[in-house]
């Protein structure tokens, strides 16, 4: 059993979940469809994926940073 950290946002109408250890993010029209959509995704990775690395975060926090688009 693996436990890996996801963010889960909104992007239009659409619940975004995207995994942040692994490269793997899915969608649904609600949270919980994008939640197993996700975890369904990361089965499946980790199926074909098994020795590959994870990358350990913590303290997950969102901030919105402005940049100057040229």
């Amino acid at each position: 059993m693996r436990s890996i950290e996801v963010v889960f946002y909104r992007e239009g109408k659409a619940w975004v979940a995207q995994a942040l250890n692994v490269d793997v993010s899915s969608f649904g029209d609600s949270r919980e469809q994008a939640r197993a959509a996700v975890k369904e995704a990361l089965e499946l990775y980790f199926e074909d994926a098994s020795d590959t690395e994870i990358t350990q975060v913590a303290d997950v926090e969102v901030e919105t940073v402005s940049v100057g688009i040229v």
